[in-house]
């Protein structure tokens, strides 16, 4: 069986294209861009939880990356440099008939994500045991300009980037919830496994928008993370918001998507527009900020009429 660091050399060695010293050594060599401050997050994906044991490998190395460039996006920021753990089952285990070909596959989506959104990786660490990844990534933000959740203003309109629901509701089909026909079937899935990191909306938001986050728990769980952190409160009605059922609370509630939230002052409502035409990607304004209890919101209806939510997302402790 190979060691811990020849899997290291085979699938996760690559001449770093952004940083003095890459993988291989006791630690990485940065050079941040002068004038800018390093935005760093880290988030975790493990089986059972994050992703099913079936999932596509490939796949799977996308979204690894993907989830972790979300949260660079919605700081604002330019992603640029990733560390990898990466906790694995005995190879035999892992792939069949004792061969490397789901390892392989997971590297190869892995430095797609990365290859497209131009990042280096530069280290991280293997281990065995039950399978879990672990990203650590850095970006750049020119100073005093990084996205922050508190920044949201009573007045601002509030926008969703994307289409939020679809993710969670491909897994809804996966786990037989519900039933899907083409070509919704092909988008919910494709939005699950392959997510699509807002980079380019999140570097252009810089000096437009006063607050952003990304969607991984739900629209208005994380939504309820700005309204908190801010101090503020929502007025929501939003467009094409589904019937009662199980695609209005994926679109609510669901998760996992990865687009953004984020508030702008009214009055750059038409810049907004013209943003997600550039782009092209679909933004859509639902609601405003109000003052009012920090965390609270009312939804309504095209009528007006309040609706009532008995879920806003998911909480690894509570679900």
């Amino acid at each position: 069986m190979p060691s811990e660091f020849d899997l290291i050399r085979r699938f996760f060695t690559r001449l770093p294209r952004h940083a003095l010293l890459g993988v291989g050594d006791d630690g990485a060599l940065l050079a941040p861009t002068a004038g800018c401050e390093l935005v760093v997050s880290a988030d975790m994906l493990v089986e059972g939880t994050h992703f099913l044991p079936d999932t596509d490998p490939e796949a799977l190395g996308w979204k690894t990356l993907a989830v972790n460039l979300s949260d660079i996006a919605a700081m604002g920021a330019l992603p640029r440099w990733a560390l990898l753990a990466a906790v694995l089952p005995a190879p035999a285990r892992c792939v069949p008939a004792g061969t490397f070909d789901w390892l392989e596959a997971f590297a190869r989506g892995f430095f797609a994500c990365a290859t497209a959104f131009d990042v280096d990786l530069v280290g991280g660490d293997t281990t065995r045991g039950p399978r879990a990844f672990c990203v650590t990534i850095l970006g750049e933000a020119p100073a005093g300009q990084a996205l922050r959740r508190s920044g949201a203003q009573p007045g601002d309109s509030i926008w969703v980037s994307g289409r939020p629901g679809r993710a969670a509701l491909g897994l809804a089909h996966l786990q037989g919830r519900v039933v899907l026909a083409e070509p919704q079937l092909s988008a919910c899935l494709a939005a699950l496994h392959r997510p699509q990191p807002r980079v380019a909306l999140g570097l252009a938001l810089r000096g437009l928008a006063h607050a952003a986050i990304d969607v991984s728990d739900g629209l208005l769980a994380d939504l309820g993370h700005i309204l908190d952190a801010s101090g503020c409160a929502a007025h929501l009605s939003i467009p094409g918001l589904p019937p009662p059922g199980i695609e209005r609370d994926c679109f609510l509630a669901g998760g996992d998507d990865y687009e953004l939230v984020f508030t702008a002052p009214a009055e750059v409502d038409d810049e907004v527009m013209r943003l997600g035409q550039t782009l092209p990607l679909a933004l859509t304004r639902i609601g405003e900020i109000v003052t009012g209890a920090a965390g609270s919101f009312i939804l309504q209806d095209a009528e007006a009429q309040a609706i009532v939510v008995t879920r806003c997302g998911f909480d690894h402790f509570q679900n």
